[in-house]
């Protein structure tokens, strides 16, 4: 369980991301925010291309970004996406092995909109049985 001061910062962040997305195409905006485990909070948006299978989802552009960044991989401990509009929706396939890679089992993972409510789930059961070496 992530507090709820931590969990305010990372939906200004994420609201904040997509704001920033490149969304031509769809016109659905997708913010994310990694929470580190010393606080530091990672934005990311989706970054959309003509050819949709070289889009990148919000998550992954968080997570990638903190690697880019030289964040220790064992310090990722939540995410929390936010979409613009009624309907929350969940990470997609993609995103979900990418945050299993990253993110312990029992970390949490969110999802809200602008309705005033949550989505909650942990990395497995967001991905029960998911790819790994």
């Amino acid at each position: 369980m992530i507090a709820q001061p931590d969990l305010d910062r990372m939906l200004e962040a994420a609201k904040r991301a997509a704001s920033h997305a490149h969304c031509q195409y769809s016109q659905f905006p997708v913010g994310a925010a990694l929470l580190m485990d010393d606080g530091q909070i990672i934005p990311g948006c989706n970054v959309e291309n003509v050819s949709y299978g070289l889009t990148n989802c919000a998550e992954r552009t968080a997570v990638f970004s903190a690697i880019a960044q030289g964040l220790p991989r064992k310090g990722m401990r939540s995410v929390l996406i936010y979409m613009p509009g009624q309907t929350l929706y969940s990470p997609c396939g993609a995103c979900r092995q990418v945050l299993k890679e990253f993110l312990p089992p029992e970390a949490p993972i969110y999802a809200t909109c602008d309705l005033p409510e949550f989505k909650q789930w942990t990395m497995a059961e967001l991905l029960p049985d998911g790819f790994d070496f």
